[in-house]
This record gives C-alpha cells, sequence and structure tokens, in this order.
C-alpha cells in the first residue's frame, strides 16, 4: 500500500479535476476523491473522471464517503467517515478485493476500526485545518504517539494508520518515528504538486 494519498480538494468540478491532474502528473499513486456538499451530478461526474485519470496513470482511486458511487464507477475503494456507512456494510456492497479505509480521532475509534477489519485508518488531525468542517480534537505529535504506545500495551498488531489534518514535509520523520505508516495530504500538495517528489523522497 502505497504511504502517500492526497486528498482532492476544489470548489468546483473544473478546480477539482485541475488539482487532481496536476496531482498524478507530479507522480501521486493515491487519491482520495473528497468534495464535499457537491451537487450529485457533478460529483459523479468528477468521480468518473478521476477513476479514468488515476487508470490513465495507473494510480489507485478511492471515493470519499460514497459507497454506491464507488461502486458504481468501478473505484479501487472508499474512505468512510465515523458516521459514514459502516466497513461491513461497505465490504457487501463493494467485495473484498475494495480498499476501505476509515476515519478515527481517538483510540476508540482505532480500537473500532481495527475491529471492523479496515485495511487503513485515517487518525488525525495533526493539527487544525480548514479543509475540514467539523474538524475533531487535533492530536499533535504526541497524540499519535500515545494511541501507538497504547496498541503496543495491548500487544496489537499496529494498523496501517495515516496521519491526516495539515501534514507538511516536516512532520514526515517524527511521524514515522511515531510509527505512523503513511500521510494523507490536501493543502499541501494542491498549492505544490511538485512536493510530491519531496514527499516520496522521504517516505520511503
Amino acid at each position: 500500500m502505497e504511504k502517500l494519498q492526497y486528498i482532492s480538494q476544489g470548489n468546483t468540478l473544473q478546480e477539482q479535476k485541475l488539482n487532481i491532474s496536476k496531482a498524478l502528473e507530479n507522480g501521486i499513486q493515491w487519491i482520495q476523491v473528497r468534495w464535499k456538499n457537491a451537487p450529485e451530478n457533478k460529483l459523479a461526474k468528477l468521480c468518473e473522471t478521476s477513476k479514468l485519470l488515476c487508470s490513465d496513470y495507473q494510480a489507485v482511486c478511492i471515493i470519499n464517503d460514497h459507497v454506491q458511487l464507488a461502486k458504481e464507477i468501478d473505484a479501487d475503494g472508499v474512505h468512510l467517515g465515523l458516521g459514514d456507512d459502516s466497513v461491513e456494510e461497505a465490504r457487501s456492497v463493494l467485495g473484498d478485493h475494495r480498499i476501505i479505509g476509515g476515519t478515527a480521532n481517538t483510540i476508540l475509534d482505532v480500537l473500532r476500526r481495527i475491529n471492523e477489519s479496515c485495511d487503513y485508518i485515517g487518525l488525525g488531525p495533526l493539527r487544525f485545518t480548514s479543509t475540514k468542517e467539523k474538524l475533531s480534537p487535533v492530536l499533535g505529535f504526541e497524540g499519535y504517539r500515545k494511541i501507538i504506545d497504547n496498541l503496543k500495551e495491548k500487544s496489537m498488531e499496529i494498523p496501517k494508520i495515516f496521519a491526516i489534518g495539515g501534514v507538511s514535509l516536516e512532520d514526515i520523520i517524527p511521524l514515522q518515528e511515531a510509527g505512523i505508516y503513511g500521510v494523507s495530504v490536501s493543502g499541501v500538495i494542491t498549492k505544490q504538486p511538485s512536493i510530491i517528489n519531496e514527499f516520496k523522497k522521504v517516505m520511503i
């Protein structure tokens, strides 16, 4: 599983498509299509286009929240928020071979996600971010360390945890030292797609 995920950004269909295209051109291998409060028909169009673009670049394309839409466009999977469908429901729709990721904010959320057998956990936020409307309590590096330590104390296998929420290039090494598998990045890559190569170098 790739260690760097780009979460798409943009207020219009054109902005979203442009940002996704730029990320792919600059070497991203995994995109999560996320466009909150979008009109249904435009979101469907974006997801369709994104899947085709990702196929051209042999990149993974997953859809935020919308399980049925992910199935319709034959996406590689879906990312579920804490208030969305359960992982079990998504599995029954998408099948065993699709990627299903889930959001978490606390150790209880992480344990729930492990119990649900999701493929990866988006844990955050690392710090304040303006890309999320209802932001969960900020974790900081210490928050990640505590959660990983808690899992180790329980002698549990550490799942593939992705840090999310205001992540920058400088955060990668301390996050990896804390035991985090990968990162989901939105704003930094949107503003400067060429930084993808820098992320990849650090995240070997």
